[in-house]
Order: C-alpha cells, then sequence, then structure tokens
C-alpha cells in the first residue's frame, strides 16, 4: 500500500496558485518533526499536513513537557496520535533531515523580489 493515498496535500495543490510552495512542503511529507509551542511543550511526530493558515498536523506524535524539579526525569512524555498544533502557538519547528535537505527545505517562503 503506498503513502500516497492519505496526502492531504494533493487536494491544496489544484486549488493553491503557489504550487512550487506545495511541492516543497510534500518534501516534508512524513519525516519527524520537532515543534515547540508557547507553554514550553514539544511535539515529535511525523509530518502529515499543513493548510493555507500554517496549522500543522503531525501523527504518532508523542508529546514532552517539563516536570517539577523533584521528579527523577526533567522531562515527562506522553503519546498523542494525529494532532493539530495552531501557528498561533508555535514557537519552533525541526525536521528531520540532511544537511543538504536542510538549506533546500529553508526555502519554503520565497525570497521577496528585489
Amino acid at each position: 500500500m503506498e503513502e500516497e493515498e492519505a496526502v492531504p496535500v494533493e487536494a491544496e495543490a489544484e486549488n493553491s496558485s503557489g504550487s512550487g510552495a506545495v511541492s516543497r512542503a510534500r518534501k516534508l511529507l512524513f519525516r519527524r518533526m520537532l515543534v515547540g509551542i508557547k507553554d514550553g511543550r514539544f511535539f515529535l511526530g511525523s509530518f502529515y499536513c499543513i493548510d493555507k493558515q500554517g496549522n500543522i498536523i503531525l501523527q504518532d506524535a508523542i508529546e514532552y513537557r517539563s516536570t517539577r524539579q523533584s521528579s527523577p526525569s526533567p522531562m515527562e512524555q506522553r503519546c498523542l496520535g494525529l494532532i493539530l498544533i495552531p501557528s498561533s502557538c508555535r514557537t519552533s519547528c525541526h525536521v528531520d533531515s540532511s544537511i543538504h535537505e536542510h538549506f533546500s527545505l529553508l526555502s519554503l517562503h520565497p525570497a521577496p523580489p528585489s
């Protein structure tokens, strides 16, 4: 079974004039992504999709959060499954990739014309 059946970005590509951004975002599909949010938590999961507003959906996500100092482990984790992370809450986003891939992915937002 191929994973392409469940790729929600496909429908977005037909309606979007920024097909270059869509093709670059497609390269992120099903890669491990670490997303930080404003309250200090982090979510690690497989990138599933992003919408026009910048909300990210991760599948097989794990939440990491800091615990009290009295705990033997400084981080607590729990499995969440499929989650949506609103763009308004996001503070950081990191993708598992090689150095070469990392530099090509940095250009998701095209530079303004000079």
